[in-house]
């Protein structure tokens, strides 16, 4: 009896000593378990980010984004704008601004990238421009599963936007803000320049055998705007092609030019007035030409450039200095302020009226 009662105790301890191993075997997995979810989940980035590209489509963007290919030339200057070129690792034959970028691994045109050198690259990003790249490159991109993020400005402020949003994309929202402010500001101290100055009536020339010129939806006739210009083709077409009749019987004022190299563009220009048809313009005759860079061309930040140097070219007259007793006529009054914050304090209606005066153009 008593043997039966010593084999039951030690039964029952080795039992309670097998569930106590349990219970610490199990919480030795669990408190660790609960540790690091505890820890990880705070501090997890985000392995992708979605965004939606200009043509509409939602794009998977790996974080953070430390390996780009770029694949039209407008694309490679923003990233130097933006302060991102070191993460640039290849462009195309093409991409030759800044002087930098004619350093990087190239892949090909932009019509026939090499799809088998992107792929060896490895991108975080490929970036396109629906001007500039095929819709098939895209698709081909899609399939072998390489984020592809496409852009699609048709103005001057399509423009400024696209960059600050291609800038969040990349990671780098402060510089796209910064960047953004400094171009407005650039443009709207152009505008303050032009204003009460009619608009130039210009032929944008692309090409002049055969004669093309830029249609009214395409960024450079908004350029032309901004800078005090207005094309005299009225085309839906981006690209159309001009009789050299049409353009005597229409006189435009200027003539301008887009050229990488201003010796070159002279030339040439000098060429052009010496064919037959050309001399019938006056702006031939009187040597009406504006010769500027071929940043006009490109849907990039470096386009406002472009549009200040036309403005100075078409309208010399608005950037004379101003004598010292014109510009105090033209400085508002420095006591405006401090008589508006009296009146302010005691004659609320007198000082709507004034503040109403100050903001005045």
């Amino acid at each position: 009896m008593r043997s039966r009662n010593t084999r039951r105790k030690s039964t029952m301890a080795k039992a309670s000593n097998a569930f106590a191993a349990a219970m610490l075997f199990a919480l030795a997995w669990s408190l660790p378990v609960r540790a690091q979810s505890i820890q990880s989940t705070p501090s997890a980035s985000p392995l992708y980010k979605e965004f939606v590209d200009e043509a509409g489509r939602t794009v998977r963007v790996p974080q953070p984004v430390l390996r780009i290919i770029s694949l039209a030339p407008s694309l490679t200057e923003t990233i130097y704008a933006l302060g991102l070129q070191d993460r640039l690792i290849a462009d195309t034959d093409f991409c030759d601004f800044p002087a930098d970028a004619q350093k990087k691994t190239k892949v090909g045109g932009g019509l026939n990238p090499s799809l088998e050198q992107i792929v060896a690259l490895k991108p975080d990003l490929v970036l396109l421009a629906k001007s500039f790249n095929r819709i098939e490159t895209l698709h081909a991109l899609e399939t072998l599963g390489i984020p592809a993020y496409g852009t699609e400005p048709h103005t001057v402020q399509q423009i400024i936007s696209s960059t600050e949003r291609l800038a969040g994309v990349l990671g780098a929202p402060e510089a796209g803000s910064a960047l953004s402010a400094d171009l407005q500001r650039r443009l709207s101290d152009l505008q303050q320049h032009l204003n009460g100055f009619p608009p130039r009536r210009v032929l944008f020339v692309v090409w002049s055998d055969p004669l093309i010129s830029i249609g009214r939806d395409t960024f450079i006739a908004d350029a032309l705007k901004h800078a005090g210009a207005s094309s005299i083709v009225d085309s839906a077409q981006d690209w159309p092609q001009m009789s050299l009749e049409e353009v005597v019987r229409l006189q435009p004022d200027f003539l301008v030019f887009a050229g990488s190299h201003a010796e070159a563009g002279q030339n040439d220009i000098e060429v052009l007035a010496e064919r037959p048809g050309w001399r019938g313009l006056d702006a031939v005759r009187n040597r009406h030409f504006a010769m500027i860079s071929d940043a006009v061309n490109r849907p990039a930040p470096r386009i406002v450039s472009a549009i200040e140097d036309l403005a100075r070219q078409l309208h010399p007259e608005a950037f004379v200095p101003l004598p010292d007793d014109e510009k105090e006529k033209k400085a508002p009054p420095t006591a405006e302020p401090q008589l508006s914050t009296v009146a302010l304090e005691s004659h609320a209606a007198d000082t709507a009226q004034m503040e109403a005066c100050a903001c005045a153009p």
